[in-house]
Order: structure tokens, then C-alpha cells, then sequence
């Protein structure tokens, strides 16, 4: 057990290291940066805070696996209490690129997340990292949404494994209260539009989310078919990324081709959220098929799809797509308190 100050010095080494994490996701730069962060917190808020005090000390921190000198020298200033030149140039640039936007009114509105990801499928952060990161930007809830087993190219969760991470998340909402951590899966939707996990277990859970990840080419109509299948299956809360596109990065996609007015229709008839994915690779309803969406009488949520804590952030750019269509806060379930919006999850079923 370290000393008081021995303590605190490790606090303020763990927060430092994250907060450039954090700000290093937000503004989109490479994991590879993000993650020599993250992974130095770790390592420090292993140790014992005596020990740690130690290192620091005797400049010894970089002889320890997964802390280089970028690492080492951001923990030893905010240890001691000095100034943190790294992060300082890293918050005067984040406050520098926060001008008024479109979405700034519906951003303020939103309490929460329900489409998040995290170590358990293809995210890069624990749970707890995740929650940490949501509290801190004010969100009052935050649904864990990772992936379904048949897509193991993103460690997808079996049923023993989401039961497990079931355990996990009702521990940590004892810990985080008022918090609430949701539970919740992005569930593959099969090729018959059935759902890629256990009924009687996606009966347990908070939120689902359905969304197309193979056969993104299928027939126009066999995808149609597929899509309002799935909907219609009461589980189903959210229809995430509509259009499974792709607009950057090395797998570039176009949208797939379905019968939009037939899936968004069975949406809303459903009462099934469309989902406003807030990924610069996703950015997904496109705006036609957004408009059709509030035409139809769609419920939205606003999601990041974050799949690491600075990526939660990323809610402004689905925002700002909203005012764009005069989108009314109402109509946006991730908007609603907590208790109304699990009225509306629980009817579903």
C-alpha cells in the first residue's frame, strides 16, 4: 500500500496519460498513437504507488515493458505536479477546433450512447475505461454493445461469454451509480434476417442492435426481405449503420441496395430507432435516405459505434447531420431520461 502522496502522484500520472489518449481518439488520429497511451496508464496503474514513486525518482519508468520516453515524460511531469507540455499543446488545439456547430442544441440534449464497443469484441479499451470516458463528457447512460459470434474477424461474444460480461457490467453499475451502464449486443443479422444470438438471451438485455455485416451485396430484394425480417423481430431496438457503407479507409464500400421506403416503413411501424451512425467512415443514413427516414415517421438514436473512450465524442458529427434535417430532439430515443427510454426498450419485447 503506497503512501498518500505516493497515491496521488500515480492518479495524476494515470489521468494525464489517458486524458492524451482521449484527445488523440477524439481528433481521429491513428490507434497506434492512442493505444502507447493507454497502454502506459495501465502499466502504472499497475504498480504499487511506492514502487512507482520510486522509478519516478530514479528516471527508471522507460526500463519498464510498454512506457517510452513520450510516455514516461508526460507521467513524471503530472506526477510531480508540473506542467504537461505534450497535453497542454494537445488541449490548446482540441479548444482551438471547437467552433459553434449546426448540432451544438441536440449534442447538449443527448444523455447517452446505445452502440459502443469494447476489449471484449474489436474495441481497445475495458469496460471501465469506456465508462470513465462517458461520465467525464456527461453522458448519464451508455449501452455495451459489442459484437454477435458469427463475426469473428471482431471477436464476436458466445453466449457464455456475453452471459459473463452480464456479471461484469451489473458489478460495475453498483460501483458507477447513478451511471448506468446498458446492457446490450450489436447482433449480425443473418442472411434470412434472422438474429445471430440466442433469443432467450437477447431477452435479457437492454438494447439491441441489428445490423448487416456480411453479404453487403446481396439482391436488392433478398436484402429487403432480410432487413425488414430482422425488424420485425420484437428483440430488436436499433437498425444500425442502414446502409453498411464505407466512405474512407482501405475497405471502401457503397451502400447496399435494398427497398428503402419497405425497411423504413417496418421501422417505424415497429418501433424500431434508426440508427444515426456517427463514424467519419460511416456516417450512415446518407441524407436521402435520412430524410426519408423522419418523412416516414422514423425514431432515431444518435450513436458513435465508438470502439475506443475518445471515439464517444464523435456524437457531434451524427448532430450535426440532424439539424441539417430539422430534426426534432423528441424524436431521438438516445435524448429521452433514462427511465423513459427503458419503458420504451422493455415494450419492445
Amino acid at each position: 500500500m503506497g503512501s498518500k502522496q505516493a497515491v496521488a502522484s500515480q492518479a495524476d500520472a494515470v489521468a494525464a496519460l489517458r486524458r492524451v489518449a482521449f484527445l488523440l481518439e477524439r481528433a481521429q488520429a491513428s490507434a497506434y498513437r492512442s493505444d502507447a497511451f493507454r497502454h502506459a496508464a495501465r502499466a502504472i496503474e499497475r504498480m504499487d504507488a511506492d514502487e512507482l514513486q520510486a522509478r519516478l525518482d530514479g528516471n527508471s519508468l522507460t526500463d519498464l515493458p510498454g512506457i517510452g520516453d513520450r510516455t514516461a515524460s508526460i507521467a513524471v511531469a503530472a506526477a510531480r505536479g508540473e506542467p504537461v507540455e505534450y497535453l497542454e499543446r494537445l488541449e490548446a488545439e482540441d479548444a482551438a477546433s471547437r467552433e459553434p456547430r449546426p448540432g451544438d442544441a441536440l449534442r447538449a440534449r443527448l444523455r447517452g450512447d446505445l452502440h459502443t464497443h469494447t476489449d471484449a469484441s474489436d474495441g481497445g479499451s475495458p469496460i471501465q475505461e469506456m465508462v470513465l470516458a462517458a461520465i467525464e463528457i456527461g453522458h448519464e447512460y451508455m449501452a455495451v454493445t459489442d459484437h454477435s459470434p458469427r463475426l469473428t474477424v471482431a471477436n464476436g461474444l458466445s453466449a457464455a461469454r456475453l452471459r459473463a460480461q452480464l456479471d461484469q457490467i451489473a458489478a460495475l453499475n453498483r460501483a458507477v451509480a447513478p451511471f448506468r451502464v446498458l446492457t446490450g449486443i450489436e447482433v449480425d443479422i443473418l442472411d434470412d434476417g434472422s438474429l445471430d444470438q440466442d433469443p432467450e438471451l437477447l431477452a435479457r438485455l437492454d438494447v439491441v442492435v441489428a445490423s448487416v455485416h456480411s453479404k453487403l451485396r446481396m439482391d436488392r430484394a433478398a436484402m429487403t426481405r432480410r432487413m425488414v425480417a430482422a425488424v420485425g423481430n420484437p428483440h430488436v431496438d436499433v437498425l444500425g449503420h442502414l446502409t453498411g457503407r464505407q466512405l474512407t479507409g482501405r475497405r471502401q464500400r457503397p451502400a447496399s441496395e435494398f427497398d428503402a421506403e419497405a425497411v423504413l416503413s417496418a421501422c417505424a411501424e415497429n418501433g424500431v430507432a434508426v440508427e444515426v451512425n456517427c463514424r467519419p467512415d460511416r456516417l450512415d443514413p446518407p441524407h436521402a435516405l435520412f430524410e426519408q427516414a423522419i418523412e416516414l415517421g422514423c425514431l432515431f438514436t444518435i450513436d458513435s459505434d465508438a470502439h475506443a473512450p475518445g471515439q464517444l465524442d464523435w456524437q457531434i458529427a451524427g448532430c450535426d447531420r440532424a439539424a441539417t434535417h430539422g430534426l426534432d430532439a423528441d424524436r431521438v430515443i438516445d435524448a429521452w431520461p433514462l427511465d423513459e427510454l427503458l419503458d420504451r426498450l422493455s415494450a419492445r419485447v
